[in-house]
């Protein structure tokens, strides 16, 4: 068993303020892996105040010093693939070449995207040439508290916590407390890296603990959140009292258009693309709209896939499925599945573990077919691998059914009319729309509309979100 007890504040690993181990769960064997300690205000306030301390000089760094540091992080970052994989796959249940691949590997995509970014980015502009005296000035905000999931983590914490140093902020960093091995790993690459003492801290910790008090601590000036609409909101309203700034990266329920003139490997990718790590990604495809006349085929070809789907040990190789996160996951999901049944039609999967799996927190790969767009299965974030089928009769009605959510993080289209998709992809009110399966291959915005949350991750968005915009007059160069 791991011991992981110690927070990175201030440059240095230290021992909590006060005992109050918290252990870490292999959901593949419901087995304790690690134990952490979560974080006491104490704590928060330590980190909290090594940012501030730090955050004069960091942001006075000059621009040349701090793409350097980012590149260093860089390549420390890639000596540490094979203990990231490994600590991913054993905190919350990545098969191993998926987390060597697409978990790690997303990270490492993130620090390359924002080093590209920041070689150009310039934080004082005079963009009106008839007032060459006047200036915009893109200014780090502060002291940044960042809040981030377990289903990606890596993706989350390099989305946040890479941008902030870029353009001269200081960071609090606080993992899930279900998944921080990863995170811990982080804080070594930071360190290796040579960031100055009190850039970057690491506080473990829960959601009413390290979490409020981040969001409500007058000394943070923003706080950067992923996880669910729910913890979002709390979040949110902690910040309220101080006017902090608050980005947040929350749910989805995207909706999956297939008409009847899409590729033949639509159907089939838009179920492999749900059932993608485990179900755990907020901009999966969980809700897949068919056209009537394709409807019943698609359908066979969903479950079909579904079926064949394979479910497996995280620590072999292969391109199984793995489990849920943890047994308070498993449990809602199998809750949702129950609803879902009596709802709809169920065509693939149902209750309980896979054949053969007696423990883990394995879910069965489950398609719910005949799901109108009222109902809970096609309402809720399910969060595993659960897929609804939706049929609809005119292009009208499918975007129609596609915005009727409280959510707009990712909508997909499917078809080969290039025009209907252009209307299509113009009227779904979400931040991202994929294409038959095209995914942005840049340093893209990603974020969402509604409460999928507000704020926007990746590139020269990224960077900008963790700065303050001041119009001066009066300059010259």
């Amino acid at each position: 068993m791991l011991d992981k007890r110690k927070f990175y504040i201030n440059g240095a690993w230290v021992s909590p303020a006060k005992t109050n181990d918290c252990n870490v769960i292999n959901p593949a064997t419901e087995e304790v892996c690690a134990v952490i300690s979560l974080g006491d205000k104490a704590d928060t306030d330590a980190a909290v105040l090594g940012a501030s301390a730090a955050f004069d000089s960091w942001s006075e760094t000059p621009h040349a010093e701090r793409l350097e540091l980012l590149k260093n992080l860089y390549s420390e970052y890639k000596k540490r693939s094979a203990d990231m994989a490994l600590a991913i796959s054993m905190e919350m249940g990545a098969p191993i070449d998926l987390a060597s691949t697409a978990q790690f590997g997303s990270g490492l995509g993130h620090i390359k995207g924002f080093i590209k970014a920041f070689e150009n980015y310039e934080a004082e502009s005079a963009p009106w040439p008839d007032s060459p005296n006047e200036r915009l000035i893109r200014e780090p905000i502060g002291v940044c508290g960042m809040i981030t999931p377990w289903n990606w983590p890596m993706n989350q914490v390099t989305l946040k916590v890479v941008p902030a140093l870029a353009v001269g902020c200081t960071v609090v960093l606080k993992p899930s407390e279900i998944a921080p091995l990863s995170s811990y790993i982080f804080a070594e690459i930071v360190d290796a890296a040579g960031f100055p003492k009190g850039v970057f801290n690491l506080v473990n910790g829960d959601g009413p603990g390290v979490g409020s008090q981040l969001s409500s601590h007058p000394d943070v000036d923003m706080i950067s959140f992923t996880g669910s609409t729910r913890a979002g909101r709390l979040i949110t309203i902690a910040a309220a009292e101080t006017v902090k700034r608050v980005t947040l990266e929350l749910g989805g329920k995207g909706a999956n258009i297939i008409f009847a003139d899409a590729d033949e490997k639509a159907v089939k990718r838009g179920v492999m693309q749900c059932f993608g790590n485990t179900g755990q990604s907020c901009n999966s495809p969980t809700r897949m709209l068919v056209e009537r006349s394709y409807y019943d085929e698609a359908v066979e070809i969903a479950a079909a896939t579904a079926d064949a789907m394979q479910v497996g040990d995280p620590s072999q190789n292969g391109r199984h499925m793995g489990p849920v996160v943890s047994k308070a996951q498993y449990d809602k999901i199998q809750g949702l599945i129950e609803i879902g049944m009596a709802e709809g039609r169920l065509v693939a999967g149902g209750l309980g573990r896979p054949e053969n799996m007696n423990r883990g927190y394995f879910v069965r790969p489950t398609v719910i077919a005949d799901v109108t767009n009222d109902m809970t299965i096609a309402r809720e974030e399910v969060f595993g691998p659960v897929l609804t089928m939706i049929p609809f009769d005119t292009e009208a009605e499918a975007i129609k059914i596609a915005n009727d959510t409280v959510y707009g993080l990712t909508n997909y289209i499917q078809t080969q009319d290039p025009a209907k998709a252009g209307r299509v992809a113009r009227k779904l009110r979400s931040g991202m729309v994929r294409v038959n399966g095209l995914d942005a291959k840049q340093a893209a915005p990603f974020g969402g509309y509604k409460q999928s949350g507000n704020g926007r991750e990746g590139g020269i968005w990224g960077l900008e979100d963790f700065t303050e915009l001041k119009h001066s007059t009066g300059l010259s160069d």
